[in-house]
């Protein structure tokens, strides 16, 4: 008797728990396996590192930044074409010289930015006013984004520093225009 009425008991126990996973299923805006549902903002960038494209001779002319709803932004305006980058957390050198960025840099973490084309002209002057270890933007109020520092330009390619607030989500476009120019683009996530 004490054995049927245990088993009664387990028996109800798992159809309720049953019910219960089948109803959540059903409804999925709050399951943990439903991840476009629980996406912040629908992003679902990660947070893995991003490269592409080739080495360019379009210099770098401007770097700028912009806050939106749900990330941040920061972007980079080149005088022709350009689409070489890699991205990703971890370390930032100096160009040219092996300097560690991480101690001039503000944020909880690092994204190392490396573009693929030069931050100077056919003549080797700089077309960006920024020395290296310089920070680049006034970043008051933004969510995410702590810091730009420059790394400097050596061989064609250009370094910046990006601190962030922590290790976020973070996504890279490659924009034509305006005119002959070209923009590599970083959004950061406010969170996961």
């Amino acid at each position: 008797m004490r054995i049927r009425s245990a088993l009664t008991a387990v028996a109800v126990v798992l159809a309720g728990l049953v019910a219960g996973v089948g109803s959540s299923s059903a409804a999925g805006s709050n399951t943990a396996g439903s991840s476009s549902a629980a996406a912040y903002c629908g992003i679902t960038w990660g947070s893995a590192e991003k490269s592409a494209g080739a080495l360019s001779d379009a210099p770098l002319t401007e770097v700028r930044t912009g806050r939106h709803d749900c990330y941040d932004r920061v972007v980079f305006e080149f005088a022709g074409p350009v689409d070489g980058y890699a991205i990703g957390y971890g370390e930032t050198w100096t160009e040219g010289e092996g300097l560690a960025l991480s101690p001039y840099t503000a944020g909880g973490a690092l994204l190392r930015v490396s573009l693929r084309a030069p931050a100077y002209d056919d003549a080797h002057q700089g077309t960006v006013p920024y020395a290296v270890g310089e920070h680049v933007a006034n970043l008051l109020r933004y969510s995410t984004v702590r810091d730009v520092v420059f790394g400097g330009s050596f061989e064609g390619y250009s370094t910046f520093a990006v601190g962030v607030r922590a290790r976020l989500p973070f996504r890279v476009l490659v924009l034509t225009g305006p005119g002959t120019h070209s923009r590599i683009v970083l959004d950061v996530a406010h969170q996961w």
